[in-house]
Formats: C-alpha cells, sequence, structure tokens
C-alpha cells in the first residue's frame, strides 16, 4: 500500500468514524424507554416499542462497527494494515475504503 493509498484510507475511516457517532447518537434517542402513560394507543404503542427493538439492534452493531474503526486507525499505520489476518494476502483498497473495518480478503471473509 502506497502512502498516498494509506493517507485516503486513514481518512476514510476518520469519516466514517465521524458519520458513525452521529449515528449512534441519533439511535441513543430512539431507544429511549417508552412511557406507559403515552396515550398514543395500544397498536402505535406496540409499533413504537417494536422500532425501539429495531433501533437498539441497529445501535449494538454500530457500537461494534465503531470499536472496529477505531482499532483500524490504531493500526493503518502498521506494515501489516490491508493484509488478510487469514491468508496474508493484500486486501484490494477498494474493500478497504468500502470497509476500513475489514481485516480480512472477500475470499477469507466469506468462509
Amino acid at each position: 500500500m502506497t502512502e498516498k493509498q494509506r493517507d485516503e484510507v486513514k481518512q476514510s475511516i476518520e469519516n466514517s468514524i465521524l458519520t458513525t457517532k452521529d449515528t449512534i447518537a441519533s439511535l441513543k434517542e430512539l431507544t429511549k424507554p417508552i412511557s406507559p402513560e403515552n396515550a398514543i394507543g395500544r397498536v402505535s404503542r406496540m409499533d413504537a416499542i417494536n422500532n425501539k427493538s429495531v433501533n437498539e439492534a441497529a445501535l449494538r452493531n454500530l457500537t461494534n462497527k465503531l470499536a472496529l474503526l477505531e482499532a483500524a486507525l490504531q493500526r493503518v499505520n502498521q506494515q501489516s494494515f490491508g493484509l488478510c489476518i487469514i491468508c496474508n494476502h493484500p486486501i484490494p483498497i477498494q474493500r478497504i475504503l468500502l470497509m476500513p473495518q475489514s481485516n480480512r480478503c472477500v475470499n477469507c471473509a466469506s468462509r
């Protein structure tokens, strides 16, 4: 990986971290407890509870993604960054830019 590509990846990771943090903040608002005294009707309340569950799952996934992005940012300057942790082949730069938290090539990730 060239120095220019490494800088591009680092910028991509930093942008992804900011976007992920913003989305996490929004989801935290959507996952607050639903008050039982809310006069929104039985069906609407059930919908709100269901939406809350979906948002909680999305929040868990994004929290995990954020941790992986932050770990990738720590590793970006290491010589082994951009190499698959399983087969040790270079991960294509397009995959790294699309999924900077990825540490496996497509072949190893699909196994």
